[in-house]
């Protein structure tokens, strides 16, 4: 384990040399920013966040704390102002984790309980230590309401009090002319489908699991399900309890119910289908041990010019880990330098070459740093919550999450572009650093989009992206960066192999930035906030933020 004080004194020597360099003239903002980014900046960072000394920042804990100081106080070395809670960099984040203990039967029926684990996962939608529920059961199909594609599974339907059991996935993925086809939208998430049962009022909710449309297999179901349910304390809904089914146990619930599970299921692909009741009765109940603890978002805000100062535009990244855990070949701290103290680093090397440049927007810039996004996005869930900046005045989000350490390219890629005029700018902006824009399809298809920070925002109508890997490697072979990709994922991803190593490369990592940095300098200097496609499911949302008063957030 390397020493605390010297690897600080390096990370804020390196930075403090160079942000007392000058930045190479150039014709534009934009171009000025770019030639700012600096290899060494993000190299300092990375090796500091990413050292033993930080105990893998999990939240709640003295590596994880010391992770946010850290990125505070460089916020603070380069001159930004405090965009957090109270006039301070710091965003409070509250943590309740419920691990359930649940029960699920058919209300008065002779026959044995369904078994945990095996049959269901259940677990508690409220703050309490027990919670039960007992409701009439209700198939709602896909349980998706979304008017731009003429769908409501909810249609003419009061749910209040009683048990709705949905589908995973969208209609897409039966018949490949609705939404997307197999391209997964946002309605086909679990996380929707517990979300729009708690706006209809349910009591709970049963997703039926099958490894085709959920993407995965029950055993990640039982991974992710049974422990730990880590989440933002929020007030209680109507919303009591929610869960999986597995397909086997599903099926012979419908038939105690008098239905047929695949034929139901078959028909909920079909537009104009009507939610079924089942002729049934569940009784569910959920005994949770409960912990509570605090983590921060740390913000920092370069002021704008002009009349749009006002609004913000984030470009942020998580900073924590998983901490300290299970030895791997005698390593138990899970450093996480690729995932995510490099998109960590890429957001502070951000901060530094706009000061270095001097370059000013017209629209303010917010640099972030995510908390508990591995606990499930819940540092940019409080934001979008709790927000410390109106979130009609939020014209977008730029998201760094495990950057390029593989070496140049000649693409460069991001989640989410078909989703906004966003798409444009990130195009303009690679154009501008001479590298085209590639596409990810199996990102498309496993809806990768959903899966970190900038997610919670767009979900309450702010247009975002995520920054991605190109997949065309100067001189390597074909192949190459998604072997690299294969590799990291079988060897380091969420182990404690994920440590800074010796073969990085910080090239790569300075491309996706300079296009990030020159994305952010057109969306910041434009006249209005970028606006989302007719076809994106957050289009709604959208509209209705920026009707928003300015008084409507904190």
């Amino acid at each position: 384990m390397r020493p605390f004080v010297p690897l600080f004194a390096l990370a804020t020597a390196i930075a403090g040399t160079l942000s007392g360099q000058q930045a190479p003239a150039a014709s534009s903002p934009g171009a000025r920013v770019a030639a700012a980014v600096e290899p060494w900046v993000l190299q300092a960072h990375l090796e500091f966040l990413a050292d033993d000394a930080l105990e893998g920042r999990a939240p709640g804990t003295r590596g994880g704390e010391t992770a946010a100081k850290y990125i505070a106080a460089q916020f603070r070395r380069l001159g930004l102002e405090p965009a957090g809670d109270s006039g301070t960099y710091f965003h409070r984040v509250p943590i309740i984790s419920l691990t359930p203990q649940p029960t699920l039967a058919v209300s008065g029926a002779a026959a044995t309980p369904l078994e945990w684990k095996k049959d269901y996962v259940l677990w508690s939608m409220r703050n309490d230590s027990a919670v039960s529920v007992r409701g009439n059961v209700v198939f709602v199909g896909y349980g998706i309401v979304a008017p731009e594609n003429g769908w409501n599974d909810y249609q003419g339907l009061d749910v209040k009090g009683k048990i709705v059991v949905a589908l995973v996935n969208d209609p897409g993925i039966q018949d490949s002319t609705l939404f997307r086809g197999k391209i997964l939208t946002y309605y086909g998430r679990w996380t929707y489908k517990i979300e729009e049962a708690r706006r209809q009022g349910a009591a709970g909710i049963l997703m039926v699991h099958t490894t085709e449309s959920a993407t995965y297999p029950w055993t990640t179901v039982l991974s992710g399900w049974i422990g730990p349910q880590v989440r933002l304390e929020t007030p209680a809904s109507s919303l009591v309890a929610a869960g999986w089914l597995h397909q086997d146990a599903a099926t012979r619930l419908f038939q105690r119910g008098g239905q047929d599970l695949s034929a139901l299921s078959a028909a909920a692909a079909k537009r104009g289908f009507r939610a079924v009741p089942l002729d049934l009765e569940l009784q569910a109940r959920v005994r949770s041990s409960v912990r509570r603890s605090d983590t921060d978002n740390v913000l920092g805000r370069l002021p704008g010019r002009g009349p749009l100062a006002r609004e913000v535009v984030l470009i942020g990244g998580h900073y924590d880990h998983f901490g300290i855990g299970a030895p791997s070949d005698g390593d138990s701290i899970y450093n996480g330098a690729e995932d995510n103290a490099s998109g960590t680093a890429a957001v502070l090397a951000a901060a530094e070459a706009f000061a270095r440049s001097g370059t000013r927007t017209a629209r303010s810039l917010v640099f972030v740093g995510f908390a508990a996004e591995e606990s499930g996005l819940i540092g940019s869930q409080a934001l979008a919550d709790n927000p410390p900046i109106p979130l009609r005045d939020i014209a977008a989000i730029l998201n760094l999450d495990v950057i390029n350490l593989y070496g140049r390219t000649r693409d460069v890629s991001a989640l989410g572009l078909e989703q906004s005029s966003l798409g444009r700018a990130f195009a303009q902006a690679a154009a501008a650093e001479k590298l085209r824009v590639s596409s990810n399809e199996e990102a498309l298809l496993q809806g990768s989009y959903f899966r970190s920070d900038h997610f919670p925002l767009a979900r309450a109508g702010i247009p975002g992206t995520s920054i991605e890997n190109g997949s065309d490697y100067i001189g390597q072979p074909a192949g190459y960066g998604k072997a690299r990709n294969e590799e990291y994922v079988a060897e380091r991803y969420h182990q404690p192999g994920d440590e800074v190593l010796p073969w990085f490369t910080y090239d790569g990592a300075v491309q996706q930035l300079r296009v990030t940095v020159r994305t952010a300098v057109l969306v910041a200097n434009a006249p209005q906030q970028p606006t989302w496609n007719q076809d994106s499911e957050f289009r709604k949302a959208g509209e209705a933020r920026r009707r928003r008063p300015v008084t409507g957030s904190r």
